[in-house]
């Protein structure tokens, strides 16, 4: 007879339903943990800052400095899933916005297109370093450690070089909107409407993966793996929205609402995240990362997917640089010091293996998200520079044994 203390299979089972359907039908289930890691620096966080870590005002001023690493590390994945590295990225920032700051203020100081064709400019010279990088490992066949560190040197060195070291301010008001400043918000109506078309693309995605199931027979066309990271997706957008709703401008009971460096973000996470799992050039990365022998023999050209992917990191570190530098509103050829640290790291930390061929976009938003949150309790509890660097190598260093804890005792 079974005893009434052993638990019967439905309720063994529950718990990693609940998992999956979390995770996303049990594909990711690191991703839950991330979030539960996420959950828990926060609630310290919040306690040991006597509640200003979650003040609505230090949230607003997270997600502008969460936005720069982010919208790197999703670039960063692809680098690493192709088991390659980018150690310049935060040379190119620094670079990037000193180009940027010369177009505006030496080059073109009194037109009022320069704030956007010094965005051109530094999207372009983003991704013709990357061209270069690029060339040189997937053709000259030189490791890419070797090829970054010496772009990493080259660039911050060519950004003192561009304008003697000098800072240059200050910039162009519009220029300044895309970095998030008082006039580079949304507003309380704007933002709950862009909370409401995260919804609807939510839903809309939901009833095409039912109408899909459906045309192939499936008879259970919709699951709780489906409906509750669709129900969490629309809770989070609203939750976001209404906290940067509850920050006001300085002075006034104007909701501040989403910056659009956070636009910017979303975008980017969305447009890489197809790219990623819907696209053939993702398919690509994936393969040559997975195994680059057998990537060549099925007839993928490897070095082109390498040289695509240190071009579109080229980009994204052109765009960080320009939200950088707006927000900043000043191109300093120190901006993006050991920047390439957090975009590693928040690479890493959200699950992309060094090994190559495995790693998520929205994982990378998770663990920039992680690093940054931890930077900004060690700020706010006043704890010295030095030793938030040593905490968050430690950090860097754990998510790496992690990683490698789990390829071990994964399945095969």
């Amino acid at each position: 007879m079974t005893s009434i203390l052993q638990p019967t299979s439905s309720s063994t089972k529950l718990f990693p339903r609940l998992l999956q359907a979390v995770g996303g039908g049990g594909r990711d289930t690191r991703l839950v943990a991330m979030v539960s890691a996420l959950a828990l620096i926060w609630l310290c966080a919040n306690i040991l800052t006597n509640g200003v870590f979650l003040s609505p005002r230090n949230l607003f001023n997270l997600s502008l400095q969460v936005s720069v690493v982010a919208i790197m590390a999703s670039g960063m994945i692809l680098v690493i899933v192709t088991r390659h590295i980018d150690l310049s990225v935060g040379s190119q920032v620094g670079f990037l916005g000193v180009l940027g700051g010369l177009v505006q203020s030496n080059w073109l100081p009194d037109s009022p297109h320069a704030w956007w064709i010094s965005c051109l400019v530094m999207l372009a010279g983003g991704m013709v370093i990357g061209l270069i990088q690029g060339a040189l490992v997937a053709y000259a066949r030189i490791p890419s450690f070797v090829v970054t560190l010496g772009g990493l040197l080259f660039l911050r060195n060519a950004a003192y070089e561009l304008n003697d070291g000098t800072t240059i301010a200050p910039l162009s008001a519009t220029f300044q909107n895309l970095g998030g400043g008082q006039n580079g918000v949304l507003g309380a109506t704007l933002s709950w409407a862009a909370a409401g078309a995260v919804t609807a693309y939510v839903v809309f995605t939901l009833v095409r993966r039912y109408q899909r199931k459906k045309s192939l027979g499936i008879q259970n066309a919709l699951t709780a793996s489906d409906i509750v990271p669709a129900a969490l997706w629309c809770v989070c957008a609203f939750g976001l929205v209404a906290v940067m709703n509850s920050y006001y401008r300085p002075g006034t009971t104007e909701s501040m609402g989403l910056a659009v460096p956070v636009l910017i973000l979303i975008a980017v996470t969305m447009l890489m995240t197809v790219i990623a799992k819907k696209h053939r050039f993702g398919r690509h990365v994936f393969a040559v990362g997975g195994d680059p022998l057998s990537a060549r023999l099925t007839g993928i050209n490897t070095q082109r997917v390498v040289l695509k992917v240190f071009v579109l990191m080229g980009f994204l570190s052109g765009l960080a640089s320009i939200v950088l530098t707006a927000r900043l509103n000043a191109a300093a050829s120190g901006a993006g010091t050991m920047m390439e640290l957090y975009v590693i790291a928040a690479a890493v930390i959200g699950g992309t293996s060094l090994a190559g061929g495995a790693g998520t976009i929205l994982g990378g938003c998770i663990g920039a998200l992680i690093m940054q949150s931890l930077q900004s309790a060690m700020v706010l509890m006043g704890i010295a520079s030095p030793l938030q660097s040593m905490v968050l190598a430690g950090v860097l260093v754990l998510a790496v044994w992690i990683d490698t804890m789990w390829r071990e005792r994964r399945p095969s």
